[in-house]
């Protein structure tokens, strides 16, 4: 089994939620708590937070998702 290195940039203030982006630059969602934020991981609804979504990390198929062991894994930039 291989590891993942992952980077966490945070330069904004406490408001600002660090966002996702996958290995070839798509932008894949927010790391925030807010379950009514469509950007959110946290929205079960929303488009990086379904797990049947092709884009959001909870999806254990998505190949940027960190529970796929063959996926790429994750860049998180903050705001």
């Amino acid at each position: 089994m291989g590891s993942r290195l992952v980077f966490i940039h945070w330069s904004g203030s406490r408001t600002d939620a660090p966002r996702l982006y996958d290995q070839q630059g798509n932008y894949r969602g927010k790391l925030s708590t807010n379950p009514y934020d469509p950007d959110s991981t946290s929205n079960p609804y929303g488009r990086y937070g379904s797990p049947f979504s092709p884009d959001s990390i909870k999806n254990p198929y998505s190949p940027s998702s960190p529970t796929n062991r063959y996926g790429h894994g994750l860049r998180i930039e903050g705001r």
